[in-house]
This record gives C-alpha cells, sequence and structure tokens, in this order.
C-alpha cells in the first residue's frame, strides 16, 4: 500500500488541539478561552457574554455524531486538526485511511512543520473515464477513479487536491512518498519549537494570534543564559505537566537560545528557540515561563539547575498559553527526511 508522508502548518488558535477527539456531548469541555466567553467575561473591546460564548463554542465542533451502537448518550467531534485534514484525504482517496501526526499539539497552539502519514490502496478504476461539465480535473468523477492514489499518479496533484478541501487556517506544505513503515512519531529523532513574546504597553494586532503579550521588559541577557544550562541531557519532570503520561521523564535539549527581534514599533519581540530529541507533554510551554521569570528578574540563571534538581513542578515557572508556541521542525533519519 502507498504510504504518503505529509508536512502540514496550521494557525492553531481555533482547533482544539491536534488530535482527534469526539467525547459525549454532554461531558465535553471547550478550551479555556472558550469557557471565559461562555461565563460572560468582557474582552478587551468591550464585548462577550453567552451569546459569544455559544458561537465560539460552536465552531469547535466539527460534526454532531450521535448516537454509536451500544451507548446512550449523543457524541460530537470536535474540530481539531488532524480530524480536518484527514477528512479532506478521505474524500480524495475515496477510502477510510487514518492520518497520524508526530506532535499532538495542544489547543491554540501553531505549527510550521508538524508531520503525518498515511496509507491507502494503490488503484482501484471505477466509474466513467470522461469528466462530468461540472467537474474539477481532480476530482473523482473527471479521473474516473474508485479508491487509493498509486504512487505513479505524482504527489503534486495530490496535495493541490488536499489543499483544495482546506480551510484557511491549515494548509498541508509538501506531500512526498514514505517508506511503508515510516512512522511520524517514533522515527523522528528531533524536533523544534519557538515561542515568541510580545513585550510593552501596547498590545499586538496583526499577529496576535501568534505570540503572548506581557507588558514588562525582559532581560533577555539574562535569560539566554538560563538557557544555555537546559542543554543536554536532563530529567526534566521540573518542567512537565504534573499529568504527563511518559514512563521517563529523561529528554535530551540540543540547543535552547533566546534572542531580541527588531521592530519598527515601540514594542519588542522575544523569541526562545528549543531544540531537542523529543518533549514532555507542556515542557516548553514551563521551560518558557520559567525563562520570562527570569527575564522579569523573579529567577536567576543560576537557578536553573537547582529547580532541575529539585524533580518538583512546582520550582519552575508558570505555563505559558499556547498562542505563543509553535512547532517549527520535526527530522528523521536520512531515509525518511
Amino acid at each position: 500500500m502507498p504510504r504518503y508522508k505529509l508536512t502540514i502548518a496550521y494557525d492553531g488558535t481555533d482547533f482544539c488541539g491536534w488530535q482527534k477527539q469526539e467525547p459525549f456531548v454532554d461531558s465535553h469541555t471547550p478550551p479555556k478561552a472558550v469557557r471565559r466567553l461562555a461565563d460572560g467575561e468582557r474582552g478587551a473591546g468591550g464585548t462577550g457574554g453567552d451569546e459569544i460564548g455559544a458561537l465560539t463554542h460552536d465552531a469547535m465542533i466539527l460534526e454532531q455524531l450521535g448516537t454509536r451502537e451500544g451507548e446512550t448518550r449523543a457524541r460530537v467531534a470536535l474540530r481539531t486538526v488532524q480530524a480536518v485534514v484527514e477528512r479532506a484525504v478521505r474524500e480524495i482517496v475515496r477510502e477510510p485511511i487514518t492520518l497520524h501526526g508526530s506532535s499532538r499539539t495542544d489547543a491554540g497552539v501553531h505549527a510550521w512543520g508538524q508531520v503525518a502519514a498515511f496509507s491507502c490502496s494503490p488503484w482501484e478504476q471505477k466509474g466513467p473515464t470522461d469528466p462530468a461539465p461540472s467537474t474539477t480535473p481532480d476530482s473523482p468523477e473527471a479521473t474516473g477513479r474508485g479508491m487509493g492514489w498509486p504512487l505513479e499518479r505524482g504527489t503534486e496533484r495530490l496535495l493541490r487536491a488536499v489543499n483544495s478541501r482546506l480551510p484557511d487556517d491549515v494548509i498541508v506544505r509538501a506531500i512526498e512518498p514514505g517508506s511503508p513503515n515510516f512512522d511520524p512519531t517514533n522515527d523522528a529523532t528531533s524536533k523544534a519549537y519557538s515561542y515568541t513574546l510580545h513585550t510593552g504597553e501596547t498590545r499586538p494586532l496583526r499577529d496576535r494570534r501568534f505570540v503572548h503579550h506581557i507588558r514588562e521588559s525582559l532581560d533577555v541577557g539574562a535569560m539566554h543564559e538560563a538557557a544555555q544550562l537546559l542543554t543536554g541531557e536532563h530529567d526534566f519532570v521540573s518542567f512537565a505537566a504534573l499529568h504527563h503520561g511518559r514512563l521517563t521523564t529523561v529528554r535530551t535539549v540540543f540547543s535552547c537560545t533566546v534572542r531580541e527581534l527588531s521592530l519598527d514599533d515601540p514594542a519588542t519581540r522575544v523569541r526562545i528557540d528549543i531544540s531537542g530529541s523529543g518533549f514532555l507533554y507542556n515542557m516548553v510551554r514551563i521551560i518558557s515561563g520559567t525563562l520570562v521569570e527570569v527575564g522579569k528578574g523573579r529567577m536567576k540563571p543560576t537557578d536553573i539547575p537547582a529547580i532541575l534538581a529539585a524533580k518538583d513542578r512546582r520550582r519552575a515557572g508558570p505555563t505559558l498559553p499556547g498562542s505563543g508556541l509553535c512547532l517549527e521542525w520535526i527530522k528523521y533519519a536520512a531515509s525518511e527526511s
């Protein structure tokens, strides 16, 4: 069966994360930002309340699934990146497929280099060969094909066809053939994330979805000094969410840098870049929160070794929101890179 590797970028603001979620209707808890609106909190623009909360909540639901056999409660499919891209691919290959992703990004987290893969049938010719007047060149009716997508058909047409069925906040950047056993998760050798901060009294506007606003100025030099003490192999349990679900919390950070980005306005952008063999749940957001505490002077760079040694989540800084976080790239061995 042909297997295809996808590189995907998305604005995670209006997604409930990467992974498919199909909870019971009465057990669905919307993301934190949605809950705030539903509870009537007013935003900076002076609007809020149940109506906006309901609209935001509805936007996070991809499909009403109804009641499954053997269950008494209805389910909904939440709007996740995996579900949206998987649906688009299924429309093209005309058969059930499962899209496996490398990283399970949370609600609100963005990606430029998420990697996923799926397998499908090699080819099964069905139906007429002459396209109907109303069909598009890549539609099943026009191609006269049945199920699957053969390798000889090429990935450029597959890429165009999939992207034509995706919403504006997600795009497949590339599709390439993968080895039959390619596993996007277990075959990854390294990953990189960035976290972008907007500092200053003036709140961000044009790219407000992709940064986290901090009003205080930050000591970027001290943050970078602290970041160097995080490199290498360590037990990062102090920098992981309590229920991380991993058998081991030892990870290797290859690099961690903090730098100031130049802007034309009075505000300052500070970007944290971190790469490693893998990351624990919320690890990058907690590391970023800790480095911000250093930048504010509430912690010192020399506190980092003690935080690592303590193996206590309470010793590290806060978990920053997902808005500033972006999955930049994922690397594989030469055979899959």
